[in-house]
């Protein structure tokens, strides 16, 4: 376990945690699986299916980011994060096992950061291809609340373009 990079993720993330661990031991398997390192743009693309402590692992170390585009939140609630190598085409998917026996936090921590990634992970092959790059889109005034919004989120309502949070849904039960 690389200690540095540890103390990197709890100053981030604000504390240690069992949570923290899971992405730190994440990271730790994808560079070695992958060959990957920090990613400066969009070398390297996480898609992450929760939204806890983990993912602040993941930023930290894998440079990965929901600014930079590369850093993708897909809600299964699942502990499961695929990386993409976008210079070698590689993937994986790492899918958290149960844990077996009971656990306190701090030993649960332990377990996972002193323990080999196969035995914490399955690894898997992602079931879609790595996403495209980030792309910058044409912003659009709600016609609703004069707020801007990029043109792939507008809706179109009582003809007039509006924003995701002036839509009003229309279902009729299925």
């Amino acid at each position: 376990m690389d200690k540095q990079q540890w103390d990197k993720c709890v100053e981030f993330h604000g504390h240690e945690c069992p949570g923290l661990a899971i992405g730190f031991k994440a990271c730790e398997a994808a560079i070695e699986k992958l060959g990957i390192k920090f990613s400066e743009d969009e070398e390297v693309v996480c898609v992450t299916e929760n939204d806890a402590c983990g993912v602040d692992a993941i930023q930290v170390i894998t440079g990965c980011s929901i600014g930079k585009g590369n850093l993708l939140y897909r809600s299964t609630g699942k502990q499961a994060y695929s990386f993409f190598n976008r210079t070698t085409g590689e993937s994986i998917r790492l899918v958290l096992k149960p844990f077996k026996g009971e656990m306190d936090r701090k030993e649960r921590q332990e377990y996972l950061l002193n323990t080999p990634a196969g035995e914490i992970f399955e690894f898997k092959k992602p079931k879609y291809a790595v996403p495209e790059e980030a792309r910058l889109f044409t912003t659009i005034i709600c016609e609703q609340c004069g707020e801007g919004s990029p043109e792939h989120k507008i809706r179109l309502q009582d003809g007039k373009k509006v924003c995701q949070d002036c839509f009003e849904e229309y279902s009729r039960g299925w």
